[in-house]
C-alpha cells in the first residue's frame, strides 16, 4: 500500500514538473530533486547521444559523453546564466568539450556509424548514386562521404553533424552552437559546397558513365 501511494506521489511530481522551461529543471536539479533531474535528462539525452556519436563515431565514446555532460550540469550548473541562451545550448557547450578533448586523444580514423541520415547525405550529394559503376557498393560512397565531412574544419562540420546527421532544425542547432540561425544556414551552405567539390570526383564519374551509355559499365 504504502508502495502505491509512493509511486502515485512520484506520478504527480513528474507531472507537476512537466510544465517547468528547462532552466527551471536544471534549478531543481542543483537544488537536488531527482524529479527534476530525471526529466532534464529525458529531454535533453538523446540529441547529446546522437551529437557525441557522429561526432566520435564510437557508441561507447557517445555514452562517455553523454554521462559525463550530465555529471558536469550538475557540478557546474550554477553557472548556467538563462540571458546567454538555453540550457540545451549550455549542455552542448560541455559535450563539445569533451568531444574535443577525445579526438585530441585519440587521433585514430573511425568509420562513421551507420545510419539512414547519412546513406540520404550521401545520396544529395552525389546525384545519381545509382548511375556510379557496379563495383563501388554504397558502402564505398558513404565512406567518401563521411571521409569528406571528417576533413572539414570543426565549425563546417558541427553543423553538417548536428542539422544533416543529428536532423535538428536551423533553430535547434543556433541554440546549440550558441550563435544566430543566419550563421548556421550560411555555415551549412559552404559546408555542402566544399563537399561536393571533395566528391567531385564522383560526380564526374557519373558523368563520363552517363555519356558512355553502356559500355561504362565494369559490372
Amino acid at each position: 500500500m504504502k508502495s502505491d501511494v509512493k509511486s502515485e506521489a512520484d506520478q504527480a511530481s513528474m507531472d507537476r514538473l512537466e510544465t517547468r522551461s528547462d532552466a527551471g529543471l536544471l534549478q531543481l536539479s542543483l537544488a537536488r530533486e531527482e524529479s527534476a533531474f530525471l526529466l532534464l535528462y529525458g529531454r535533453l539525452k538523446g540529441g547529446i547521444f546522437r551529437y557525441a556519436y557522429y561526432m566520435t563515431c564510437s557508441r561507447t565514446e557517445a555514452e562517455e559523453v553523454t554521462q559525463e555532460v550530465f555529471i558536469s550540469l550538475l557540478k557546474e550548473g550554477g553557472s548556467y546564466r538563462e540571458e546567454l541562451g538555453d540550457v540545451a545550448g549550455f549542455a552542448f557547450g560541455i559535450a563539445r568539450n569533451f568531444v574535443r578533448r577525445i579526438e585530441r586523444r585519440e587521433r585514430a580514423y573511425q568509420p562513421f556509424p551507420d545510419g539512414d541520415a547519412l546513406e540520404d547525405l550521401s545520396d544529395s550529394l552525389v546525384s545519381q548514386p545509382e548511375a556510379l559503376p557496379g563495383r563501388m557498393i554504397r558502402s564505398e560512397v558513404v565512406e567518401r562521404v563521411h571521409t569528406a565531412i571528417a576533413s572539414l574544419p570543426d565549425h563546417y562540420r558541427q553543423v553538417v553533424v548536428l542539422c544533416d546527421l543529428c536532423e535538428f532544425s536551423y533553430a535547434e542547432a543556433a541554440s546549440r552552437l550558441q550563435c544566430a540561425v543566419g550563421t548556421i544556414r550560411s555555415r551549412l551552405n559552404r559546408a555542402h559546397t566544399l563537399l561536393a567539390q571533395k566528391l567531385k570526383p564522383l560526380r564526374s564519374r557519373q558523368s563520363d558513365i552517363g555519356a558512355a551509355g553502356t559500355e561504362g559499365c565494369l559490372v
